[in-house]
């Protein structure tokens, strides 16, 4: 098993930043791909970026390319999303995921079998 938190969510201005973070426990050992996901009100969950647990590739989403970054720290177990000139469109509840599957289908929410339990995003104008 495999758990994940969460942090770093929180309210900021247009054009502003924040870091997420997301820390995984359990059988860390096996997972192959961690992910941000993030879901607005009224909208699918939808993805966000993701990287390879081992050789740290990343993928994004069109709407976030240039903007946002996702890192891993494999000694400590966590990944990040830093998110650079927020959007207010990117308001959402941002989920890590990850999975213990060798598919390559990153953006896929079906392949992730573990989930945290969401941090609050909150872009103002």
């Amino acid at each position: 098993q495999v758990q994940l938190v969460e942090s770093g969510g929180g309210l900021v201005q247009a054009g502003g930043s924040l870091r997420l973070s997301c820390a995984a426990s359990g059988r860390t050992f096996s997972v192959t791909r961690m992910a941000w996901f993030r879901q607005a009100p009224g909208k699918e969950r939808e993805f966000v970026a993701a990287t390879s647990w081992s050789f740290g590739s990343t993928n994004y989403a069109d709407s976030v390319v240039g903007r946002f970054t996702i890192a891993r720290d494999n000694a400590k177990n966590t990944v990040y999303l830093q998110m650079n000139s927020l959007k207010p469109e990117d308001t959402a509840v941002y989920y890590c995921a990850a999975t213990l599957s060798p598919s390559r289908s990153f953006a896929n929410r079906s392949v992730y079998g573990y989930w945290g339990q969401g941090t609050q995003v909150t872009v103002s104008s």
